[in-house]
């Protein structure tokens, strides 16, 4: 057959396949297309689930992760609450063989090995340290640190008190500025002329006539550190701990030297010992007092290091706080004379409104026998009455009933008042 009749041929194929449905062509096509839409939408929806699946995977074991360090954290912490305390002991000797005599809080000595970990070379004698409780091994070198409440004894605002505002005592702030406030100002002074300086400075006399208020003028006119303590606070119940404090104290006063340590309430610490004193309580007390005088006594050097103390009861001290070398100087604060009394008074009323009336000279005369505290409660009790007077000026008058309520007692004049005008 030729090539002519076999293209006829087909073309007679074609057109029998065509004209069998050429419908059905159609829908199929149609058809597919739909099938088509619905597997990509279908394809786009599992890629979709895919893609979250992965992202809750991904979750999940961060999840897992961060369980598993949580898990780890507790187990150690375990493991820490498993682990026996250290004990804190004191190094006291060293020697080159790379071990060191340790004094334990418990109370007995060990020759103790040093850790690796530890630079054997920093270690000082005095260090804190920490032992293990078995083999007693110097694991660690603590830092020091003085105890909490010698540390709250330092004054950190300097009060806003100065010697302008002290009247009547201008000879003890000339005796208390040559022995404190010269020897931490101008050392070279002391240095030309070859004396040491005083030590120590001992106010004492009867209550409020200014020994704490002088203190305070000091502390602001200096700019050394100022440490001020009760006597009281350095007795303590337990053995050994007031003379502790003492120690501390004063560690902490040359660390931070030039510094002033104020003791107030001596008396409390440094009263006279007695054969006959046999309690605990009274035993505590005279170790402490021995500290005390000890240090005092300068075994350890002071550096800048100013001490002053007040007491009311001199009569009650024990003699060897009394001797010189401990306090070189003993200020005595009497009561005010007449003249004293008025420098006080213009002191107290310099802000008041006072009547041109008003004599402070005749009131100065008037409270014979009475000290600076006394007068400034006078002062405030003077106002006091204007107030209740509806008046903004003091008159003469309130100041006389001013000085009759404090000798007879400051609450006599509250009892008295009968009218409420001042609240009205």
């Amino acid at each position: 057959m030729t090539e002519s009749g076999q293209d006829k041929n087909s073309d007679v194929i074609l057109s029998q396949d065509t004209s069998v449905d050429p419908i059905i062509s159609s829908e199929e096509l149609s058809l597919l297309r739909k099938t088509n839409i619905a597997l990509e939408s279908r394809n786009y929806e599992l890629r979709e689930n895919l893609r979250q699946l992965r992202l809750q995977y991904q979750a999940s074991e961060s999840e897992r992760e961060q369980y598993k360090r949580e898990i780890r954290k507790v187990k150690s912490e375990l493991e820490q609450y498993k682990t026996p305390p250290l004990v804190i002991g004191t190094i006291e000797s060293i020697y080159s063989s790379g071990k060191v005599v340790v004094r334990s809080t418990t109370g007995p000595q060990f020759l103790s090995k040093v850790s690796e970990h530890i630079n054997f070379d920093e270690i000082e004698v005095g260090n804190l340290c920490a032992l293990h409780p078995q083999s007693f091994v110097v694991v660690e070198i603590l830092p020091d640190k003085h105890d909490a409440a010698v540390t709250a004894m330092e004054v950190e605002e300097a009060p806003q008190i100065n010697y302008a505002d002290i009247g009547g005592l201008d000879h003890q702030i000339k005796l208390l500025r040559e022995s404190v406030e010269l020897p931490l100002k101008k050392p070279e002074l002391f240095e030309k002329v070859g004396i040491e300086p005083p030590k120590g400075v001992l106010l004492f006399g009867p209550p409020g006539t200014g020994k704490t208020l002088l203190a305070k003028a000091v502390a602001h006119e200096t700019n050394a550190r100022f440490i001020r303590v009760v006597g009281s606070e350095l007795v303590q119940k337990y053995i050994g701990e007031g003379a502790r404090l003492v120690r501390e104290l004063f560690a902490m006063a040359r660390e931070k030297a030039p510094s002033i340590i104020f003791i107030d309430e001596i008396d409390a610490v440094g009263s006279m010992r007695s054969a006959e004193a046999y309690s605990a309580g009274d035993h505590e007390v005279n170790r402490t007092l021995m500290q005390l005088l000890s240090e005092l006594d300068g075994f350890n050097t002071r550096g800048n290091v100013k001490i002053i103390a007040a007491t009311n009861r001199m009569d009650i001290l024990d003699k060897a706080l009394l001797r010189p070398g401990r306090f070189d100087r003993i200020v005595e604060f009497p009561l005010p004379g007449e003249n004293e009394r008025l420098t006080i008074l213009k002191i107290h009323t310099k802000k008041m409104h006072l009547y041109k009336s008003v004599s402070l000279e005749t009131v100065a005369h008037e409270t014979d026998g009475m000290n600076g505290s006394e007068l400034m409660a006078i002062s405030v009790e003077a106002g006091m009455n204007a107030i209740r007077h509806n008046r903004s000026k003091v008159s003469s008058e309130d100041f006389k009933e001013a000085v009759a309520s404090v000798k007879n007692g400051r609450g006599a004049a509250a009892a008295e008042i009968k009218d409420d005008n001042m609240f009205v």
